[in-house]
């Protein structure tokens, strides 16, 4: 059992920055990653980075690689997703979620998943 809380989602304008917190409790230890998704109306659900459980090693989707940054805060059992050079693709709802694999990420599988915040990139 996990619990999985996201926080953080604006408006912004292109160009912009921001960033978004998954408040992670309960049963995590075991996961090989936490991750940060997003889905756009009428568009599939797509990983967008992950940090592993183990020793926090990173990996990004190429549409974001270079603007975004997953890290995680242990004290607060906090995982952050600081976006930067916003686009208005990048708009959709963000999602955290805890994964057993590689596999989990590129399929969108995870097994438990917050209720997502809102980010809109417009002018």
């Amino acid at each position: 059992q996990a619990d999985l809380v996201e926080s953080g989602g604006d408006l912004v304008q292109p160009g912009g920055s921001l960033r978004l917190s998954c408040l992670a409790t309960g049963f995590i230890r075991d996961y090989f990653a936490l991750g940060w998704f997003r889905q756009a109306p009428g568009k599939e659900r797509e990983g967008v980075a992950y940090i592993t459980i183990k020793d926090k090693t990173t990996h990004y989707s190429d549409s974001v690689k270079g603007r975004f940054e997953i890290s995680r805060d242990d004290e607060k059992r906090m995982v952050n997703l600081q976006m930067n050079s916003l686009k208005p693709e990048d708009t959709g709802v963000y999602y955290c979620s805890t994964l057993w694999s590689p596999y989990d990420f590129e399929h969108a599988t995870g097994d438990y998943w917050g209720k997502g915040t809102q980010v809109t990139v417009s002018s």
